[in-house]
């Protein structure tokens, strides 16, 4: 080329003749053209290739747009399934709702008609919860009880039933069925999670042997897979205290001497019942295991020395409660007019059972029965009205007969309470606890 000729000095004759062809053909490009002919510079061809770089970008942008737009498409398809899936889901429950309300589950779960005693049945086909065992595995029974508590979990319901001291776990989950062929509706779930508490429910199923013991239950060996589930009396006020914070165990011992604090007993603190709230809804706190307890072993203290005096030929006598006198001194009585004369209330029967056992020749008798001493005493605790178990016998040679009865009396009540009253023992324990 010219430029190389020139870097290499060679002379004008040398690559003249080049130039003059070159002119020639800028000139023959002018006259086709109408323009003047310029050599592209390096700027340009960098231009150029710059295009070539942004057409290959251009391409990598679209490969990602068509990739984004796929896995978009991909997405939307996605959702759609799912929506679809909800929807037929949705139409599957209202059909299954649909289906359930034109069925007749009355006899499945609901609240029970009044009892007006227009029907009998056998009794006995209602089984005490106490009773529940083991060794009844896979046996139907009907259980009645007070609704201690209910949940819900998920498509299921746990309720604790209560009678007297014991308690069972009733389980139900929903089921597939019509009411004709058995199953569990979800209107059955849902009826027995909103039943009040303390509302009396019969209950029928299968008693089952859980995998790991019930926590919270005194039968904890079994479980009952509810197939009907009715409320015989719904429980309609509002409860003014849980059975759950009533039935809760004492974190002191209550002390025996002192003044009465009246507002430590009144205000429940931590989820417990005042002394005061159980007083004035007694006959509810009387349904707490330990209180139902209490008056167990009572009763069983009176029936040991009733069995053990009557075996010892005592005769049981029943004496007045309205006196003209005191009938023991020592001791305050309470005085009421007795038709216009005075009178007072019985603070023992010392003078009428002498009466009888010395005087009237049955030599032995005992008598259980009210007693009112009106002893303004200091403790908390005092004996202006208890139940007396009193009893008199004849000495035929020596006090030591006495001592020996009442020896063996003691022996065979502990004795007795320990043998009878186990269950009832511990429900106080666990409540008020003692060594």
């Amino acid at each position: 080329s010219i430029t190389e000729a020139k870097k290499a000095k060679q002379s004008k004759d040398e690559w003249d003749p080049l130039l003059q062809q070159m002119l020639a053909l800028k000139l023959q490009y002018k006259q086709q053209t109408g323009k003047d002919y310029h050599a592209p510079s390096k700027k340009q061809e960098s231009k150029k290739s710059k295009g070539d770089n942004t057409q290959e970008a251009s391409d990598k942008n679209k490969a990602k747009r068509a990739k984004k737009a796929e896995e978009k498409r991909l997405k939307e398809e996605k959702k759609r399934k799912q929506r679809e899936e909800r929807e037929r889901r949705e139409r599957e429950k209202l059909e299954k709702l649909n289906t359930a309300a034109n069925e007749d589950w009355s006899h499945v779960f609901g609240d029970a008609p009044m009892i007006q005693s227009a029907t009998k049945t056998d009794v006995g086909r209602w089984t005490k919860i106490g009773d529940l065992n083991k060794d009844m595995e896979g046996k139907e029974v009907l259980v009645r009880g007070f609704l201690h508590t209910s949940r819900g979990v998920g498509k299921g319901a746990f309720v604790l039933l209560r009678s007297s001291l014991y308690t069972v776990q009733c389980v139900a989950f929903e089921s597939t069925g019509d009411g004709k062929s058995g199953g569990i509706p979800s209107a059955m779930i849902k009826y027995m999670t909103g039943v009040p508490v303390e509302s009396i429910v019969d209950v029928r199923g299968t008693l089952t042997v859980p995998e790991n013991p019930v926590d919270g239950a005194t039968q904890s060996d079994v479980e009952i897979q509810v197939t009907s589930y009715h409320c015989v009396n719904k429980a309609t006020a509002a409860m003014p205290f849980q059975m759950e914070d009533a039935c809760r165990p004492d974190l002191v011992k209550e002390t025996d001497v002192g003044a009465y604090d009246h507002d430590a007993n009144t205000d429940a603190e931590m989820g417990r019942v005042g002394q005061e709230r159980r007083l004035d809804y007694r006959w509810i706190d009387l349904r707490t295991p330990a209180n139902q307890s209490i008056f167990r072993v009572q009763s069983m203290i009176c029936t040991l020395f009733r069995e053990y005096l009557l075996s010892k030929d005592f005769i049981e006598i029943h004496t007045p409660k309205l006196l003209s006198g005191a009938s023991e001194g020592g001791a305050d009585v309470f005085t009421l007019d007795y038709f216009g004369k005075p009178a007072c209330l019985s603070m023992s029967p010392q003078l009428h059972k002498q009466m009888a056992a010395a005087c009237g020749g049955f030599e032995r008798v005992f008598e259980i029965g009210p007693v009112f001493r009106a002893e303004n005493s200091n403790t908390r605790r005092h004996l202006c009205e208890f139940t007396g178990l009193d009893l008199e016998m004849a000495i035929s040679e020596h006090y030591d007969e006495v001592l020996d009865v009442l020896g063996e009396l003691f022996v065979y009540i502990f004795d007795g309470l320990k043998e009878r009253s186990g269950p009832e023992l511990e429900r106080v324990r666990e409540q008020h606890g003692f060594e």
